[in-house]
């Protein structure tokens, strides 16, 4: 992938992680990534549809996955695609914490550790 592409993916996501939200400043340990929302080895490719900038965090959890079982019905559920869907309708902010709204959401926060004690302590140091 081309820099002219992984500069476009930071602009387009207001260089913020597209699923915690955390900004480069926010990430001080290691830089905002640039990830394949459906990785390639199930055959997600390199185009800009398929690509979002993630916390280091983010991005490691998430790790090759694309679903996860919902804690609440235990259904086997896809995990939220920043370009295909919108955050606030799978997400909800509640202090340092997020929040599921839907099966999405919360599968998400599960699979990518959203709440995580780390996660937590950032979202409060830097709360607005």
């Amino acid at each position: 992938m081309d820099a002219a592409t992984r500069r476009f993916v930071r602009e387009r996501a207001g260089h913020r992680c597209e699923y915690c939200g955390l900004t480069q400043e926010q990430s001080p340990l290691a830089a905002l990534q640039v990830e394949h929302v459906i990785p390639k080895k199930h055959f997600g490719g390199d185009g800009p549809e398929n690509l979002a900038l993630a916390c280091i965090d983010c991005n490691l959890h998430k790790g090759p996955n694309v679903a996860g079982f919902d804690p609440e019905t235990g259904a086997l559920t896809e995990l939220f695609h920043p370009r295909r869907q919108l955050w606030a309708e799978h997400f909800e902010r509640r202090g340092v914490l997020i929040v599921g709204r839907t099966a999405i959401g919360r599968v998400t926060i599960q699979v990518l550790n959203l709440n995580s004690d780390e996660q937590r302590q950032l979202r409060a140091e830097f709360a607005d």
